[in-house]
């Protein structure tokens, strides 16, 4: 019997394998991908980044630009994460199974949840382009409807695995709906909810930097701006900026979740 089921899975998998081979090759094909043209191009391309990407004493005199317009964007996706995280904690409870108010609340939370984050930041940004033109407040609130369908949806399931034992024994002494989200709900996850908010901060500096090539705003739209004018050795400096960025950011997140949880 063990013999059959691990035939019959071998030949799944065999099967599933031949299906990914093929669809690569198809879809090679239909975008004129060559793979052997692709590797061979690589030791190519080290190169050209060793001898042209690289910053020089001419790109380190733009630093003071380049901090200023990155402390722009960490600022404004900590912003836009953190007013996220507030309307997306009333959601949670909204939509919460052990604290909704009723289950069309309930319902209508998770729809909003689900929508919003599974539209990328970037939709959003184009989006609001139609709205707001190139600026600031495009960039805002494409961060801001992501990580709220995140954040609400994660605070969802956070509030799920709440013991229901602190509910029950608030109820059994007679406290009210407000009562039991404040003394029981809220204490309970708020560490869980505050470790996710730090995550999307994180994420959401990352992706700043493409909003902002969309936007014209901040990190993002001054490496475009070197990049098309050909200073690639500011535009590099750009990216290691961004990088250092995110490793330190990173890093006090991790030092905080430690802290906390």
């Amino acid at each position: 019997m063990e013999i059959k089921t691990l035939k019959k899975r071998n030949r799944i998998i065999t099967v599933v394998m031949i299906f990914i081979i093929i669809l690569f090759m198809v879809c090679s094909a239909a975008t004129e991908f060559n793979v052997i043209k692709g590797i061979s191009s690589i030791p190519k391309a080290i190169k050209w980044m060793a001898v042209n990407f690289v910053p020089n004493a001419s790109a380190l005199s733009k630093m003071p630009d380049i901090v200023d317009k990155l402390i722009e964007t960490i600022l404004l996706s900590i912003a836009a994460t953190t007013v996220a995280g507030i309307l997306a904690l009333i959601f949670g409870v909204m939509g919460s199974k052990a604290t909704r108010i009723n289950n069309f609340m309930g319902t209508f939370s998770r729809f909003i949840a689900s929508a919003f984050r599974n539209i990328p930041d970037a939709v959003w940004a184009m989006i609001f382009l139609l709205s707001f033109g190139q600026n600031v407040l495009t960039g805002y609130f494409a961060l801001f409807f992501a990580s709220f369908g995140v954040l609400t949806r994660a605070f969802i399931e956070t509030i799920d695995e709440v013991s229901n034992g602190a509910i029950e024994a608030l109820e059994a002494t007679g406290a009210s709906y407000s009562q039991i989200i404040y003394q029981a709900v809220i204490p309970s996850s708020l560490t869980q909810m505050i470790s996710w908010i730090l995550y999307m901060i994180e994420t959401n500096i990352r992706s700043s930097t493409l909003i902002g090539i969309l936007t014209g705003t901040g990190i993002g739209f001054i490496f475009d701006l070197y990049y098309k004018s050909m200073k690639y050795n500011v535009a590099s400096l750009v990216v290691l900026s961004i990088v250092a960025a995110v490793f330190v950011i990173e890093f006090i997140s991790n030092t905080v979740r430690r802290v906390i949880l």
